[in-house]
Formats: structure tokens, sequence, C-alpha cells
């Protein structure tokens, strides 16, 4: 019971906190944080919502509550407001999805370990930083990992991995478009082959019973010589044994 109560006071606290937060911001930083919003990296969620990589889910809930109101369209008289609303509501929904945040949170390790090594070689030509690295047990490289430097390095790095993950998924989404379409054009004319044969076929069966009446009418009088036609002259020869035709011969 007091948990429940205690829960409930500390939300009331956040909500008046908040509600005295935007009592404050003026219509400049509104439009600021728009410009912001609309400049992050696209692929990146966490750079819309300004939060570190770690980052939890509530975590993500609480920020995208403090962005979203900062820049709704009811609240900020921005042209694009409405655009940058609509980019953090997309940000929360990635982040909050399991799918998606072990997808980015494996290009930020990889990001990390890429950065790593190249710190180890770095190292391995700086012998004082080495000396000091190996006398402190790694403290030396965690504290180096918390530092502004490296984390702008990181967003870097991530970026450029997001970068190639996304020109390989588009370049593989061609792939695949390209051979659906060529699959869809050989069954188009699969289709249209069949069609011209199913024609034939009932344009040859359509012209059977004109095929089997020529036929029957050849085969009933394509002996006899039609009326007109000529014949050719008959062998007409004294002696049977020549070849050539012959006058009659008028006998008195």
């Amino acid at each position: 019971m007091g948990e429940t109560a205690s829960a409930a006071a500390s939300t009331v606290d956040d909500d008046l906190l908040l509600k005295n937060f935007f009592a404050e911001v003026s219509e400049a930083e509104r439009d600021n944080e728009v410009a912001r919003i609309l400049s992050c990296f696209k692929l990146n969620p966490f750079e819309y919502l300004k939060l570190p990589f770690d980052s939890s889910p509530d975590d993500v809930k609480k920020q995208y509550r403090k962005l979203s109101l900062m820049v709704h369209p009811d609240k900020c008289k921005h042209p694009q407001a409405k655009e940058a609303f609509g980019a953090l509501a997309k940000a929360q929904q990635l982040l909050l999805d399991q799918n998606e945040r072990d997808y980015l949170l494996i290009q930020v390790n990889s990001a990390k370990e890429e950065l790593r090594a190249k710190r180890k070689k770095q190292l391995k030509k700086d012998t004082a930083s080495k000396i000091k690295s190996l006398v402190e047990e790694g403290k030396y490289d965690k504290q180096y990992e918390q530092s502004e430097e490296f984390q702008k390095e990181l967003k870097i790095k991530v970026r450029e991995l997001l970068t190639e993950q996304e020109w390989r998924r588009r370049k593989m989404q061609m792939r695949i478009s390209e051979e659906e379409g060529r699959l869809k054009k050989d069954e188009e004319e699969q289709k249209e082959m069949w069609k011209r044969k199913r024609e034939h076929e009932e344009e040859w069966e359509g012209t059977r019973e004109q095929r089997v009446s020529s036929w029957r009418d050849f085969m009933k009088g394509g002996k006899k010589n039609k009326k007109g036609e000529l014949r050719p002259p008959k062998l007409k020869t004294e002696d049977p044994n020549k070849s050539y035709v012959q006058r009659p011969v008028k006998r008195g």
C-alpha cells in the first residue's frame, strides 16, 4: 500500500516538473529542438531522443514524453513540428521493439570493438600509455570509453556501420526485386505462350468439320474431271510399238 502511494506521488511530481519545465520553454527553444530532430542521422533512433546507447526502455519512454511535448504541433508553431513529432514517435517505437533494439546494439558493440582494436594499435606505439594501462588493470581504458572523445568517435563509427548495413539491405532488396521481376516476366511469357497455343488449338478444332467435309468431297469426286477441264489426248497409234501420238487415219 505504501509502495503504491509512493509510486503515485512520484508520478505526480514528474508531471509537475514537466509542466513547470514547459512553462519556461520559449518558442525559440521549441524551434531549435525541431531543427535538431530533423537534422538527426535517420538510421539511429538514439540520436533523435538524445539518449546514450545503454539507455533502458524506461529511459526511452521518459525522454520521448519530454521531447514530444516540447515539439507537439499544438504547442510548437514551427511549420515542421508535425514532422519532428512523428520522427520522435518512430524513434521510440524502434527502441521499444526488442528485435530492432538488438540489431542497433549489435552495431554499437561492433563499433566499440573496432575502436578498441584501433586504440590497442595506438597504445603499442605509445609506451607510457601502455604501461599506465597495464598498471591500472584496465581502468585507463574504461575511463577513456567514458570520455567525450570516445563517445564522439563511437557515434561516428555507429553511423558508418548502420550506413553500411542499410546499403547492403537495399542492395539485397534490389536483387530480390529484380529476381521477382524476372520471374514475373517469365511467368507472363509462359502464360502468353500457352494462350497462343490454346487459341491455335481452338481455331484448328473450329475448322475440323470443314476439313473433314473437304476430305470427303475429295474422296468422292477426286478422280472425276470437272466440267470444262481439259483432258490429255489419248495415244492413237497404228503401230503398238510407237509411243508418239498419231493423227487418226481416215479409211475409205
